[in-house]
C-alpha cells in the first residue's frame, strides 16, 4: 500500500531560473583572484579574503560551548583515572566519523579502556535509548562514562537508565533540543537552549572534535602530557571532520568551511587515515585531488550504506583502522553493501514512481502538486526511506516523508523538506496538537525522522498535509534554481574546472559554481540506457561543448525547437587517457 497526502494531479514541476548578482566588494575585487571566481564568491556572500583564507586560528573558541568546561574534565578525569569509557554513536557517516574522532583522540590521550558502540538501527533504532544503556551494563568491559556522538539530546528515557545503573553521561550532539533535556553531567550541543556558540550548524563530528580540543586542554593543565606521554596534534583528525560535515549536509558556514578545508589539505597531503584513503581508492577517486564533493557523492554514501542495510560498525572500523590492507578490505565490504543499497534505492524509487502516477492519473487535470507527501509501503527498506523521500523532494520540488514497516504495528518514517519548512518543527507542532499520533520525533530543519502506528498512518497523512499547508507561501513552493550565470567563452576550459574544483569546499549553502546559458543541440544520443549525451553549440560564435545529462533522456528536449537553456557546471572527461572539458547538465528548459 503506498498513498499520497491529497487527490491531486502530479506533475513534476517547471523550474525559474535566477541568476545570482551579488555586488562584488572593494577587497575582493582588487585582489589576485581569478576574475570568475571574484563574481562567484561575491555571490555566496564573500565580501573579504579572511573568509576563503582558511587558517585553524580562525576557529571559534571551542570555550563558547555551553557545558564544555563541565564535559572536558569529567572525561579529563576519566582518562587519567583510566575509567571506562563507552562512546555510542550513531548509524551514519556523521556517527562513524564522530565515534572515529573521540576513539582516536581519546586512545592519544593515553586511555587505554575505550570502546564505542552504535545501536543496530533495525533492532534499538536512533540513540541512547534504555535497551542500549542495558546492552552497555552488561558488556564485559562495563563502562564508567558513556559519551553519545551525534546524539542524545533527545535520549530522556536512556540517560535516566544510565544514572539507575550508576552509569555517568556527557552528551555531545548538534540535533535540535526538545522541551526537556536528558538529565546528564553534562550536555555539549550548540542548539541547546542557552548556548553562546554561534556557529549552529557545526555537525556532529564537530562538536566531537571541539569537545576533545578542551579535553586536550585540560589534561595539559594537569600536566598530564610529558616526556612519556606526548601531546596529539589534534588537526590530524580532521580529514574525518571534514568527511563527517559535508556527509551531514550541514550548512559550509565559515566555521564548517575552515574545518573541511584543512580536511582536504591533509588528505590531498596523503596524510589521511587510511580508511579515507582505500574509500577514495576503491572509488576510482585522486587522493592528491580529492575535493568536498567526493566526500558528499563518493565516501559519505558508502559510508551511510553500512548503516542502512547492515552495521555501521563495518564503517567505523575503516575509519579506526591503521592498516592500509585491512582498511581496503572494510572499504570493499561498505562498496558491495553501497551497490545494494543503490538497487534497493533503485527499485524503490520505481515503485513509488509508479504508484504516484497511477494513483493520480485518474484526477482532474489542471490541479496542482501536492502541497506535501507522505508515503508507506509494507515492503519498503526502513534504512532506505530517508533516500526515496530525498529523491521524490527533489523531483517534485515538495517535502517528503517515506515510511517502511518496523514491525510490532509500527512504521518509521524519514522526512526531507524544501527550503522554507522547518520539518523538525512542523513534526513537534503536530505531535502538540494531535497527542499520541507521533509516538518519536527528532532532526533538523531539512531532515526529520519519526515513529508512528501503522493504523495511524492515514490521520498523520492528513496532519501532515494540513500543517505544511498552514506553513509553506506559495513561493517557497517555486522550484527555484540559483545560477551564477553565463560563462565567458575564454573561460571554458579544463583550467576553470579545475581551478573551481580545488578552489573551497563546496557544500550545503556554499554551492559548487553552476551557470546558465542558451545552446543550440548539435547532435544527442543516449548512453548507458538513461544518460542523455549531447553537443551543445553557442549560435554566436559556433563553440561546441561536449555535455552529458544523468538521468535524462530525449524526453527531456522541449519539443519544436532545437534551442534550449541549460544550467550546467564545468567537468572535466577523462576518456582512453585524453581529458576535455565537459558540461555537467543539471536542468535543461526552453528558451525564451
Amino acid at each position: 500500500m503506498s498513498t499520497v497526502t491529497n487527490k491531486t494531479e502530479l506533475e513534476q514541476p517547471g523550474t525559474s531560473i535566477i541568476r545570482r548578482d551579488e555586488t562584488i566588494s572593494d577587497e575582493i575585487r582588487n585582489s589576485d583572484l581569478h576574475p570568475l571566481l571574484k563574481k562567484i564568491y561575491a555571490n555566496r556572500g564573500i565580501t573579504r579574503l579572511k573568509q576563503i583564507n582558511y587558517d585553524l586560528k580562525e576557529l571559534v573558541d571551542y570555550s563558547l560551548l555551553k557545558d564544555i568546561d563541565i564535559a572536558s574534565e569529567i572525561v579529563a578525569q576519566a582518562i587519567i583515572q583510566q575509567k571506562q569509557i563507552l562512546v555510542v554513536g550513531d548509524f551514519d557517516a556523521d556517527g562513524a566519523t564522530s565515534c572515529a574522532v573521540m576513539i582516536r583522540s581519546l586512545r592519544a590521550f593515553g586511555l587505554n579502556r575505550v570502546n564505542y558502540l552504535v545501536p543496530n538501527r533495525f533492532d534499538f533504532g536512533y540513540g541512547l535509548s534504555p535497551q542500549i544503556v542495558d546492552v552497555a551494563a552488561g558488556l564485559p568491559d562495563r563502562p564508567d562514562l558513556i559519551v553519545t556522538v551525534d546524539n542524545g539530546i533527545s535520549s530522556i528515557e536512556g540517560v535516566d537508565r544510565a544514572n539507575e545503573l550508576g552509569i555517568e553521561v556527557v552528551v555531545t550532539d548538534h540535533h535540535l533540543a526538545g522541551d526537556e533535556l536528558p538529565d546528564a553531567v553534562a550536555i555539549v550541543n550548540p542548539n541547546q537552549p542557552g548556548c553562546d556558540f554561534p556557529e549552529k550548524t557545526i555537525a556532529g563530528v564537530g562538536v566531537a572534535f571541539y569537545l576533545m580540543l578542551a579535553v586536550r586542554a585540560a589534561l595539559r593543565e594537569k600536566n598530564w602530557f610529558n616526556g612519556q606521554r606526548s601531546e596529539p596534534n589534534m588537526a590530524a583528525y580532521l580529514d574525518l571532520v571534514a568527511l563527517g560535515t559535508v556527509a551531514d549536509v550541514v550548512p559550509l558556514d565559515d566555521n564548517n568551511r575552515i574545518l573541511v578545508e584543512y580536511g582536504l589539505q591533509r588528505i590531498r597531503a596523503n596524510k589521511a587515515c587510511s580508511g579515507i584513503n582505500a574509500l577514495l581508492t576503491i572509488a576510482g577517486k585522486s587522493i592528491e585531488t580529492c575535493c568536498s564533493q567526493d566526500f558528499g557523492f563518493i565516501i559519505g554514501p558508502r559510508l551511510n550504506a553500512a548503516g542502512r542495510l547492515e552495521d555501521m560498525s563495518i564503517g567505523i572500523e575503516c575509519l579506526l583502522c591503521d592498516n592500509y590492507e585491512q582498511a581496503f578490505k572494510y572499504a570493499a565490504t561498505l562498496n558491495q553493501i553501497n551497490l545494494q543499497r543503490r538497487e534497493i534505492e533503485g527499485e524503490m524509487l520505481a515503485q513509488a514512481t509508479r504508484l504516484l502516477e497511477k494513483q493520480l492519473s485518474s484526477l482532474d487535470n489542471g490541479e496542482t502538486i501536492p502541497v506535501a507527501m507522505a508515503l508507506y509501503d509494507d515492503q519498503w527498506h526502513q534504512g532506505v526511506v530517508g533516500l526515496l523521500a530525498s529523491r521524490i523532494k527533489e523531483k517534485y520540488h515538495r517535502p517528503v516523508i517515506a515510511f517502511a514497516d518496523a514491525g510490532d504495528g509500527e512504521i518509521k518514517g524519514s522526512g526531507r523538506s524544501i527550503s522554507g519548512l522547518h520539518m523538525r518543527d512542523v513534526l513537534d507542532v503536530i505531535a502538540k496538537k494531535h497527542p499520541g499520533l507521533i509516538d518519536k520525533f527528532g532532526g533538523h530543519a531539512m531532515a526529520a525522522g519519526l515513529t508512528i502506528q501503522r493504523d495511524r498512518f492515514s490521520l498523520f497523512q492528513q496532519a501532515f498535509s494540513e500543517q505544511v499547508s498552514m506553513m509553506l507561501r506559495p513561493q517557497d513552493m517555486e522550484n527555484i534554481c540559483e545560477t551564477d550565470g553565463p560563462v565567458d567563452e575564454s573561460f571554458m576550459t579544463i583550467e576553470t574546472s579545475e581551478l573551481f574544483k580545488l578552489s573551497s569546499p563546496w557544500g550545503q549553502l556554499f554551492p559548487e559554481p553552476v551557470f546558465d546559458d542558451v545552446f543550440k543541440v548539435g547532435d544527442w544520443r543516449i548512453v548507458g540506457e538513461k544518460h542523455l549525451k549531447m553537443n551543445l553549440v553557442k549560435e554566436d560564435t559556433g563553440a561546441c561543448y561536449a555535455a552529458i545529462a544523468f538521468n535524462k533522456t530525449d524526453a527531456d528536449l522541449p519539443a519544436g525547437s532545437d534551442d534550449i537553456r541549460v544550467v550546467y557546471r564545468l567537468d572535466v572527461n577523462e576518456f582512453r587517457g585524453k581529458r576535455s572539458l565537459q558540461l555537467i547538465v543539471q536542468r535543461i528548459e526552453t528558451a525564451h
